[in-house]
């Protein structure tokens, strides 16, 4: 009886082991401090800690063509307590052959996936486009990824176009985008181009109104130690409004001292216009300015100290407003 409650033990053990071995979860957490460099003479300067995000997921995979993965975001929700859990992704993923590979459920969109992974440092600061609430980084709807050579990818998606902390909204609209992504070798080294188009409808039918169109043009190039990325934005009849224009222009660098240490820079260039050529949006427009030095404590773990510098877009004569913050960033990720 002994002998076969210890092979029954075994074998759960190893059944337990097999199916763990499929399974992988995964935890991030993005903390900070931060000073404000701005404050006037004789001003008590703004500092503080803070735990920006957490993301605890989990993904699993069920055989060669069938993955499943679930992730909740842990973030300031102005509308409940400082931390509230939302669920961003619960996504099942088919790989349908060699070339095509179909998500559905809550998924991650494809609008400035490219851009994050060149950036790399989004513990830090957020892509141009998310930043800016261009887009979300996630959604429920439908995607798909089709591979047509080695160095040329192409995806498409289509989203309730709401976000992952909103339901569908009740006019039923959806939101829609395609891209490709190519890669070419230049000078021996890999230079990665993104192209995408994003469209979403309008809600009244008058000539104010019209589809909103989001043109993305992103590069990223290694050489050597240096890293370069780039991307100009486009945001034709932003918010649906006819004529009305966002640009934004972001470029980022990135050089390896060592196994431990790189520096780091980025420039963010945000602008507007209307039918009349005026600056429609001058209240979120302007530039930011980040550099800074990081350093890779052990895997898994990225601390970075840095400087960002926002500066306010303002009329012609008048003082431009700026506001400077040192930030020490802590990432923490298995």
């Amino acid at each position: 009886m002994k002998k076969h409650v210890l092979t029954l033990l075994t074998l759960l053990l190893i059944c337990g082991v097999s199916i763990a071995q499929e399974g992988k979860p995964s935890v991030k957490i993005f903390s900070n401090f931060n000073y404000d460099m701005s404050a006037e003479e004789g001003e008590e300067a703004y500092k503080e800690f803070e735990v920006k995000r957490a993301y605890l997921g989990y993904s699993y995979k069920f055989n060669d063509e069938f993955s499943t993965k679930v992730t909740f975001d842990v973030g300031k929700n102005s509308g409940g307590s400082y931390y509230t859990a939302f669920l961003k992704i619960a996504a099942l993923s088919w790989n349908f052959n060699e070339s095509t590979k179909i998500n559905f459920g809550q998924i991650g969109t494809k609008n400035f996936k490219f851009m994050e992974k060149a950036w790399g440092k989004r513990y830090i600061y957020k892509s141009m486009q998310d930043q800016q609430k261009w887009a979300n980084s996630a959604d429920v709807g439908m995607s798909v990824d089709y591979k047509i050579s080695s160095s040329l990818s192409a995806d498409a998606q289509i989203l309730n176009g709401e976000g992952y902390k909103k339901m569908q909204g009740e006019n039923g609209l959806m939101r829609g985008g395609v891209g490709a992504t190519y890669t070419m070798s230049l000078y021996g080294n890999d230079l990665n181009i993104r192209g995408s188009l994003d469209m979403m409808p309008r809600e009244q039918y008058t000539d104010s109104f019209t589809t909103q169109q989001i043109t993305t043009i992103a590069a990223v190039y290694e050489i050597g130690n240096l890293k370069l990325g780039g991307e100009m934005n486009t945001m034709l009849n932003a918010s649906n409004a006819t004529d009305n224009t966002k640009t934004g222009m972001s470029a980022y660098a990135n050089y390896s001292l060592n196994d431990m240490y790189s520096l780091f820079g980025r420039m963010d260039i945000l602008d507007s216009k209307n039918a009349n050529d005026e600056q429609w949006n001058m209240e979120n427009d302007g530039q930011l300015t980040i550099f800074g030095i990081e350093r890779k404590m052990t895997k898994g773990v990225n601390l970075a100290l840095n400087v960002q510098q926002w500066s306010d877009a303002v009329e012609e004569g008048e003082e431009e407003s700026i506001k400077t913050t040192m930030y020490i960033n802590l990432e923490c990720k298995f």
